[in-house]
């Protein structure tokens, strides 16, 4: 499987899998579970480690034996290459908003 040309090739859920990542330091599946569902909604089982799967398909997450019974995953320079034109994106549009604030302030 080839890698997304861009995030807007990824679900929404695959993306903000990509951020938590990103904030982590090579965590087990739990630990991604455990972030998502503290902040935003608890994520079944299937739904968390099937998208992991895709993303280390598409080589934007690698995963690895962190011991016996779990594993690790860790955004890849693709991933991370793949979240900085997001970011990129998102600052040009969201530019205008701090001046609009400003305006209304």
């Amino acid at each position: 499987m080839g890698s997304p040309t861009s995030v807007f090739d990824l679900s929404a859920f695959q993306r903000d899998l990509l951020y938590v990542l990103a904030g982590l330091d090579r965590p087990s599946g739990q630990t991604v579970s455990r972030t998502l569902t503290e902040e935003m909604a608890h994520v079944g089982h299937g739904q968390l480690y099937s998208n992991l799967d895709v993303l280390v398909e598409y080589g934007l997450v690698e995963k690895g034996a962190k011991n016996q019974r779990a594993n690790f995953y860790e955004l890849t320079d693709a991933g991370a290459d793949l979240l900085r034109a997001r970011r990129e994106w998102e600052d040009r549009y969201l530019r205008s908003l701090s001046t609009i604030e400003v305006c209304q302030g």
